[in-house]
């Protein structure tokens, strides 16, 4: 532990990031990527924790106070679901949030949203929530074309920022956010300016290189939570990404 404690200061030193007030245009939307049990409910899963956790506890309760303040206000929600299919593996993962399972539904805390009007629910087979809102357009004979059901969302609402929140923060939030980013500077979603990572509720795993020898896992599988949450805000922020521990515009 003082081994990573040093590495985290190293790096914070070394690739530092900074966490400030954002204030938030009236046209912004809200992305919670994958608050579902199989990752956030005390043994739910393989890839959820194996106890109560209070960074996973603290990102839920941030997020439902969040998406509270999204939905009064009217303004939209983006929410994803990791749902597999059981017989499509995920590599290097096993097998999780299998549909029928529960795992792949939102948690307790969050399950309103199901029913919110201001809510639009994906369910993702894959890491990154921009690949998974590709969907085979239905155009007769148009083989290979797709549609994107959230970059029309973003366009429907005609968004200046979106705000992210969710776990994993290295994994799934960060292949969303810079693949958002890449489709911003492509123009691909309009005129939206920022995407605003609310680190408060994001999240991510502890897997200490110790656990990972002991299961016979390959080495890689080591996932730190300290270091790879701070490696996964510091590569969102270095690629044109705001992070935030405070937001305003939602009074």
């Amino acid at each position: 532990m003082a081994d990573r404690q040093t590495l985290l200061a190293g790096l914070r030193a070394q690739m530092p990031v900074a966490l400030g007030t954002r204030r938030l245009p009236e046209r912004s939307g809200l992305v919670i990527v994958d608050e579902v049990n199989g990752f956030c409910t005390p043994g739910a899963g393989n890839l959820a924790p194996p106890a109560p956790d209070a960074h996973i506890e603290r990102m839920v309760e941030e997020t439902d106070r969040l998406a509270r303040a999204f939905a009064e206000r009217h303004r939209p929600i983006f929410v994803t679901l990791d749902t597999h299919e059981p017989d499509r593996p995920e590599p290097p993962y096993p097998p999780h949030c299998i549909r029928g399972t529960g795992e792949e539904n939102l948690v307790p805390r969050l399950a309103w949203l199901e029913t919110c009007p201001e809510a639009t629910l994906l369910r993702k087979d894959c890491i990154n929530t921009f690949v998974g809102a590709m969907e085979p357009a239905n155009v007769r004979g148009a083989h290979g074309l797709f549609v994107n059901r959230f970059v029309d969302w973003v366009l429907v609402h005609d968004l200046r920022a979106l705000v992210v929140v969710g776990i994993c923060t290295d994994i799934c939030v960060m292949d969303f956010v810079l693949t958002a980013l890449s489709a911003r500077n492509h123009r691909l979603l309009g005129e939206l300016a920022d995407v605003v990572v609310y680190e408060p509720a994001c999240s991510t795993y502890d897997l200490p290189l110790e656990t990972v020898r002991e299961l016979g896992l390959p080495e890689t599988a080591a996932h730190p939570r300290e270091l790879a949450h701070h490696m996964g805000l510091y590569m969102m922020a270095s690629r044109g990404a705001l992070l935030a521990d405070r937001l305003e515009g939602l009074d």
